[in-house]
């Protein structure tokens, strides 16, 4: 039987064909205290991205609270979709013209940094590369065929794709996408345009879990008083039991 499954599917792939292997995600690090990283995530995020994607379970007065930001450059630079700043982090395109436009209603991104990790964000970001073949010209490296274009092809350029020849067992050779190379040049240069992918990873980031820094800070107080508690503890133990034999 799986020798058969083998046969059908060295049929069905056409001989020479371009395919696109597991590529390992890229290591970002990140830092949900640094404000100031923070502060230029949501910048760069309301400019570019909340066209089409929202933060549905984020309210801009909380944002504004947590990264420091005064109400009156909230509301001049950062509420491009409300006036309110209790409202909800909603994206600028109706739903219904996401769809025409895209085939699909690009996803909210408030929980994206707990549902796919921080490295995929930040690998998406840096994955997209030309394909004439796709409607927008590009796809991507981390996500094959995905329906977005590329925002940030002005920043940091559009990259080339690399691939490998493979020969499989049966003969038939193919050629396996493996990564990409710099192509046409960007506003930005590479160490620029991963600091700005680095700060808006760093904002989902914070978007998933906006008590993250508070409660971390929260529990060195919590096993501090723990540690005390067990010392008097302790004492009043050997206090008790230091009569009995």
């Amino acid at each position: 039987m799986l020798k058969r499954l083998w046969l059908i599917a060295a049929v069905l792939l056409p001989f020479g064909a371009a395919v696109a292997q597991e590529v390992p995600l890229q290591h970002v690090r990140t830092n949900i205290n640094d404000i100031q990283s923070l502060q230029r995530g949501a910048r760069d995020f309301m400019n570019y991205c909340s066209g089409c994607h929202s933060l549905r379970y984020l309210r801009y007065e909380r944002m504004a609270k947590d990264l420091q930001i005064p109400l009156p450059l909230l509301k001049k630079n950062l509420m491009l979709t409300s006036k309110k700043p209790l409202d909800h982090i909603l994206s600028a395109m109706p739903p219904a013209d996401a769809v025409k436009w895209f085939g699909v209603a690009p996803p909210d991104l408030t929980l994206m940094a707990r549902y796919m990790g921080k490295d995929y964000i930040y690998s998406f970001l840096k994955g997209f590369y030309a394909d004439k073949s796709r409607l927008w010209g590009v796809n991507n490296l981390y996500k094959p065929n995905v329906a977005m274009p590329f925002v940030l092809a002005t920043l940091q350029g559009v990259q080339k794709p690399v691939y490998k020849s493979v020969t499989d067992a049966s003969g038939h050779t193919r050629m396996e996408l493996v990564g990409v190379t710099p192509g046409t040049g960007g506003s930005m240069t590479p160490a620029q345009y991963d600091e700005f992918v680095t700060d808006i990873t760093n904002f989902l980031n914070y978007t998933a879990e906006p008590i993250k820094a508070e409660r971390r800070k929260l529990g060195v107080y919590v096993m501090l008083f723990l540690a005390l508690f067990f010392v008097l503890t302790y004492l009043l133990k050997k206090e008790y039991w230091k009569d009995v034999h």
